[in-house]
C-alpha cells in the first residue's frame, strides 16, 4: 500500500488517515507533496487523486481518496487491529464524532491551522471558533465518562485519529482545557505514531 499526503508539519487531512494505517501495522510506503505551492501541488496531486487533493490511499488497483473513506476501508481490511470497537453502539458513537469532525468546526480550523514547524502563539479566537472548543470540549468529556477513556471509545480508535490533528492547535494556540479533555488532549500528543509524524514535520 502507498498513502500520499501533503505536507506534515500543515495538513491534518494527511495525519488523520496516517495514524490509523500506521495503527494496524501492515507495511506501506508514503509519497510527500508540498503544499501551498498552487498550480504545482495540483500538478503533482492529480496523477494521484481524481480529486486533487490529498490523502490518497493505492492498495493494488484500487484508489481511495477521502480521509474518513480510508479510515473505513482500513477498519474493514484489517479487522484485527480493531480501529473502531466491536460494540455497534460504540461504533456508531465513534463515527459520529469523526463525521463532525471531518465536516464541522470551520472557525476553528480557519483561525487555527495546524502548523507543527512553527512556535506556539496565542490566539484571539471568535465568538464562532470559541463554540467549537467548547462543542469539541463537551464531546470529548462526554465519550471519555461513558467509555472510562482513556481515549474517547475506550481503547484507541479513528475517533482519537481525527481529533489528533485538534490537540496540536489546541496546545499551540494556547487553548485552556482542564481535567479529563485537558488530560486527553496530552495524551494525543503522546503517541508514538503522532510523534514520529511530529519528528518529520519539523
Amino acid at each position: 500500500m502507498e498513502i500520499i499526503i501533503g505536507t506534515k508539519a500543515w495538513s491534518t487531512w494527511s495525519l488523520r488517515p496516517w495514524l490509523a494505517l500506521k495503527a494496524t501495522g501492515a507495511p506501506f510506503t508514503e509519497r510527500v507533496i508540498a503544499l501551498r505551492q498552487q498550480e504545482a501541488t495540483k500538478a503533482a496531486i492529480l496523477p494521484h487523486s481524481p480529486s486533487g487533493f490529498v490523502p490518497t490511499l493505492k492498495d493494488g488497483d484500487l484508489t481511495i481518496w477521502d480521509s474518513l473513506a480510508i479510515c473505513e476501508y482500513l477498519h474493514e481490511k484489517f479487522p484485527a487491529a480493531l480501529l473502531w470497537p466491536a460494540d455497534p453502539g460504540a461504533r456508531a458513537l465513534g463515527r459520529a464524532a469523526a463525521a463532525e469532525m471531518h465536516a464541522g468546526f470551520r472557525p476553528l480550523r480557519m483561525e487555527c491551522p495546524m502548523a507543527l514547524d512553527e512556535a506556539p502563539r496565542a490566539a484571539d479566537l471568535s465568538a464562532e471558533a470559541q463554540g467549537d472548543v467548547a462543542r469539541i470540549t463537551r464531546l470529548w468529556e462526554d465519550l471519555l465518562a461513558r467509555f472510562g477513556g482513556p481515549f474517547l471509545l475506550g481503547d484507541w480508535s479513528i475517533a482519537d485519529a481525527f481529533y489528533t490533528p485538534v490537540a496540536t492547535r489546541f496546545r499551540r494556540y494556547g487553548v485552556a482545557l482542564s481535567g479529563a479533555a485537558g488530560d486527553y488532549n496530552r495524551r494525543l500528543l503522546a503517541q508514538p505514531a503522532f510523534l514520529e509524524w511530529e519528528r518529520a514535520a519539523v
